[in-house]
C-alpha cells in the first residue's frame, strides 16, 4: 500500500532543482548584476583610495580616503560626482572642526560632544544636507585615533579625503556606470502585459456569466499592477539619472550614433509618456470594471449582439496592448460600428444603455492607449 504523504512529497532532487532554477532566476536579474556590481566598485574604489593613500601620500593612518571613497560610489555617475561634491565639503568641515576643537579646547568627553553636535546641526545644512553627516563622523575619527598626533596633519587629513573622493568618481566613471533603460523597458513590457491579460481574462469571462467574485479579482489585480507602476516610475526616474554624465551613454561612435537615435525616438516617445498612458489604462480599466462589478446582477438581461462583439473587441484590446506585434482587427473602426449600429436599433432596453455607454467608452479610452502604446513599444526599440 502506497503512502500519499510520501508520494506527494517532493524528493531530494526535486528540492535541489528547484532551488538551483531559483538561484539562476536570481542572478540573471538585472537588479542583481547590479548589486553585485556596487560590491565589486566600491570594494575597488575603497582599496585603491587606501593604497594610495598609504603608498603615494605615506600616511600612517589612511583611513579617510578608503572611507570618503565609500562614500562616494553610488549607483550612477552624476550622483557619483554630486554626492562627491557634498562628502568633500562635509568631510573638509569635519576634519577642521575636529582640528579647531581638539588644539583649543582638547579632547575630553563634553568637547567630542560639543564636535558632534556641531557636525549634527551643519549638516542640516541645504547644500550638503545628503551627505552632511560625514562632518560628525569625521569629527568621530580624528578626534578618536589620537589627536596629539593628528594635530600637524591637516592638510594630509584633507588632501586624504580629496584622494577618497578622487578615486570613488573615477572608478564610478571607468567601472561599468550603469543604464538602467532596459530595466525601464521591462517593467513598462511587464505591466502591458498584465493589462492585455486582464482584459483577456475579463473576454473570456463575459462570454458566458459572470459575478462579483470575479470583478473583485480583476480589482485585486489592477491594484497589483498599480503597485508595479510605482516600482516603474522608480526605475525610470533612476534611467533618466543614470544617463547623466555617463560615458557609456555619451562615448565614441557608438555613443554619436545612440544620442541620433535616442533623440529621433525621444520625439515619439519616453518612458515617461509611456508609463503616464499606462497608469491612464489602468484607471479607464478600473472604471471598466467597476461598470462590470455593477451591472453583474443583470447581465442576462444584456443584447446579445452588443455584448457578443463587446466582448470580441475587449479580447482583441487585451492582446495588443499584451502584445504589440500582434495582429489584430483595427479597434477603433470595430468600435464606432458597434456604437453606430447599437444606436441606430429602437428595440434595445433603455435602461442598459448607461451600461452600454458606459462600457463603450472605457473600452474607446483603452483602444486609443492600445494605439499609444504600440507606438511608444516601437520607438523604444528604436533607441535600444
Amino acid at each position: 500500500m502506497t503512502n500519499p504523504r510520501t508520494d506527494s512529497a517532493p524528493g531530494p532532487s526535486s528540492r535541489r532543482r528547484r532551488a538551483a532554477n531559483w538561484a539562476k532566476d536570481v542572478v540573471r536579474r538585472r537588479e542583481f548584476l547590479t548589486d553585485v556590481l556596487q560590491i565589486v566598485k566600491a570594494t575597488v574604489a575603497g582599496t585603491a583610495a587606501w593604497w594610495i593613500s598609504l603608498t603615494v601620500l605615506g600616511s600612517s593612518m589612511p583611513f579617510l580616503a578608503p572611507w570618503t571613497a565609500l562614500l562616494t560610489v553610488h549607483a550612477t555617475v552624476h550622483r557619483s560626482l554630486s554626492r562627491g561634491v557634498q562628502t568633500t565639503a562635509a568631510s573638509t568641515i569635519g576634519v577642521a572642526l575636529s582640528f579647531v576643537i581638539g588644539y583649543y579646547l582638547g579632547v575630553h568627553l563634553w568637547t567630542f560632544a560639543l564636535a558632534l553636535v556641531v557636525g549634527l546641526a551643519a549638516s542640516r545644512l541645504s547644500w550638503i544636507r545628503e551627505e552632511g553627516v560625514a562632518i560628525a563622523t569625521t569629527a568621530i575619527f580624528v578626534l578618536s585615533s589620537g589627536f596629539d598626533e593628528q594635530a600637524p596633519l591637516l592638510d594630509e587629513r584633507i588632501l586624504q579625503v580629496g584622494v577618497g573622493v578622487g578615486t570613488g568618481i573615477v572608478v564610478n566613471l571607468l567601472v561599468l556606470p550603469p543604464l538602467r533603460d532596459r530595466q525601464a523597458g521591462r517593467y513598462i513590457d511587464s505591466i502591458n502585459r498584465r493589462i492585455g491579460g486582464v482584459l483577456i481574462s475579463m473576454a473570456d469571462d463575459l462570454s458566458d456569466s459572470w459575478g462579483i467574485e470575479r470583478a473583485d479579482a480583476w480589482f485585486a489585480e489592477s491594484d497589483s499592477i498599480r503597485d508595479e507602476l510605482r516600482s516603474a516610475w522608480a526605475i525610470v526616474r533612476f534611467a533618466r539619472e543614470s544617463r547623466r554624465m555617463n560615458p557609456r551613454r555619451q562615448g565614441g561612435l557608438l555613443g554619436v550614433r545612440r544620442r541620433r537615435r535616442s533623440n529621433s525616438a525621444a520625439d515619439r516617445a519616453s518612458s515617461e509618456e509611456i508609463l503616464d498612458r499606462a497608469d491612464e489604462g489602468v484607471s479607464h480599466l478600473r472604471s471598466l470594471i467597476r461598470t462590470l462589478r455593477e451591472a453583474a446582477g443583470f447581465e442576462e438581461a444584456w443584447d446579445a449582439r452588443f455584448r457578443d462583439r463587446w466582448v470580441g473587441i475587449v479580447d482583441q484590446a487585451g492582446r495588443a496592448i499584451a502584445d504589440p506585434d500582434a495582429e489584430v482587427e483595427p479597434l477603433h473602426d470595430a468600435l464606432t460600428s458597434l456604437s453606430t449600429e447599437m444606436a441606430e436599433d429602437g428595440h434595445l432596453d433603455a435602461d442598459l444603455w448607461p451600461i452600454y455607454g458606459s462600457l463603450l467608452t472605457s473600452l474607446r479610452h483603452i483602444v486609443v492607449i492600445v494605439d499609444d502604446v504600440t507606438s511608444a513599444r516601437q520607438a523604444r526599440e528604436a533607441d535600444s
